[in-house]
């Protein structure tokens, strides 16, 4: 009888101890919910992407280069209501960023611009990464929209650097002299061959 009495005593004490307290988890819902509107406005007031071409070649480039005038479009066009918004926004870019990559106008296909297109789209899959956290670290993020905007500006630069080479003209016997500097086209040094008189 003690044995019932004790293991029904313990089961009773064990059932309430379970038990959460409704104050306390309205509680802790209340502090989530305001250390989520902390961090949705610390991304939102960081969420500033500078995608205005700021040179010719690049103004050209989102004319005729429908991924990249696609990506810019994202970039400008900033989430205003939740933190799901945003999250669904760094989805979006991170696949619009990864297109680019896919699609490089054929002047552009070089090493230099698919570099400077990978930083940017590692970049940008960062943003995607940090803010799907359960814990969102939002000056990660804000830091990670600054670099944005510095790969943005670096690959519009090499662009322009790109198309103001591609416009300098070839002197006379320039490409001969090319030509001899490939060493797979060279004329090759028979140094250790005889020489016959």
């Amino acid at each position: 009888m003690k044995i019932t009495f004790s293991s029904l005593l313990l089961g009773l004490l064990f059932i309430t101890s379970c038990q959460e307290d409704p104050k306390l988890r309205a509680l802790a819902q209340e502090k989530e919910v305001q250390k989520k509107e902390v961090i949705f406005k610390n991304i939102s007031n960081g969420w500033n992407f500078s995608v205005q071409p700021n040179n010719e070649t690049s103004r050209s480039l989102t004319n005729t280069w429908g991924e990249w005038r696609v990506l810019l479009n994202e970039l400008a066009q900033k989430p205003k209501s939740s933190l799901g918004a945003f999250q669904q926004k760094a989805k979006t870019l991170s696949k619009r960023a990864n297109d680019i990559n896919n699609n490089v106008p054929i002047e552009f296909n070089i090493p230099e611009i698919k570099s400077r297109i990978n930083a940017l789209c590692t970049k940008i899959n960062a943003i995607n990464l940090y803010i799907h956290l359960n814990q969102i670290p939002a000056a990660k993020i804000v830091k990670l929209v600054q670099e944005v905007n510095t790969e943005i500006s670096s690959l519009q630069f090499q662009f322009e650097e790109i198309n103001r080479k591609s416009q300098i003209k070839i002197e006379d016997g320039e490409s001969d002299m090319l030509k001899m500097l490939d060493t797979i086209r060279a004329i090759p040094n028979n140094s250790n061959a005889k020489i016959i008189k």
